[in-house]
């Protein structure tokens, strides 16, 4: 078994309780996941089963979207909700003021990530430094906010659309919206909705996976790994087939018929019975492996 599931993650638990619950369900040990999300936080947790877990690293770098919740007047040491409060304050602010702020985190931008996160510095994670009353310099990281839209004001509450790159602290941007707007503010809700190409529509609870193991039919919802790359495929002639088993490179003499594959062209090559074998690269004269992926 080998590809990815989309999994609707639900508040409660970690990601690392997903993916536990998960080697339990589908009986295998290789899963990993792209992109934690906190206890309370809800929605897309993209997992990796089997050989596709080489591509976790891949998957972690795409984009991401939120809806997240935003309590204005309050400030934690967490900055979210469920944190101890550090300060309270009135919220005076109008609702343009609170879409031009807003509006001003668009683009590339430094962030300070929370102390509660699993960041490291020296080794050791934030939250555990945290949650031992220390708290360290942090390295502001280069991140990059591709929209943020205002779905609704109901103060002190505000709702937002994010879309993100990789390593966006959503909870550390409703603190710094508060901090604009001097009132302060904090997470008070999360659900991502997005991970690169898979949404929320296509994402499964994990009574759901269950209910598919228990059936048999857990292919339903895996999608392969092939499909998850996307990149134009290559079959490999039987006379080519040892060189594709050893992770040998490969010549246009090894492949079938294909359109015309120029310098630097990733493929997904296929073994001449079928089987998606490998990711290699078109080079001057031959083609590299680039990830091998055949049982």
């Amino acid at each position: 078994m080998q590809g990815i599931i989309v999994i609707y993650k639900e508040r409660g638990y970690t990601s690392f309780d997903v993916v536990a619950k998960l080697r339990g369900i589908l009986k295998t040990k290789k899963i990993g996941h792209t992109g934690t999300l906190d206890p309370e936080a809800e929605g897309v947790l993209v997992v990796c089963i089997g050989k596709a877990t080489r591509l976790v690293e891949h998957l972690s770098d795409h984009d991401k979207t939120y809806r997240a919740g935003l309590l204005l007047g309050r400030t934690t040491d967490t900055y979210d909700i469920w944190g101890e409060t550090i300060s309270e304050a009135p919220v005076s602010c109008s609702e343009a003021e609170i879409r031009e702020v807003a509006a001003g985190f668009l683009g590339r931008q430094k962030q300070i990530p929370p102390m509660y996160s699993a960041k490291k510095v020296d080794g050791k994670k934030l939250y555990e430094l945290a949650r031992a009353g220390k708290e360290v310099e942090r390295k502001a990281c280069d991140i990059e906010i591709s929209e943020i839209e205002i779905e609704d004001i109901s103060l002190p509450e505000v709702t937002l659309k994010v879309s993100c790159s990789k390593g966006t602290y959503i909870r550390s941007l409703c603190h710094d919206i508060g901090e604009k707007l001097s009132c302060g503010g904090c997470m008070s809700s999360l659900l991502r909705t997005k991970t690169g190409d898979y949404t929320i529509d296509m994402a499964y609870r994990l009574s759901e996976v269950q209910k598919a193991a228990d059936e048999g039919k857990i292919e339903d919802i895996l999608i392969p790994t092939d499909r998850v790359l996307g990149y134009e495929g290559l079959h490999v002639k039987e006379a080519g087939a040892k060189k594709l088993e050893n992770g040998n490179r490969l010549f246009d003499e090894d492949i079938e018929e294909s359109p015309v594959r120029s310098i630097g062209t990733k493929f997904c090559v296929y073994h001449p019975d079928g089987r998606f074998a490998a990711t290699y690269i078109r080079e001057k004269d031959d083609y590299r492996l680039l990830q091998y992926f055949l049982e």
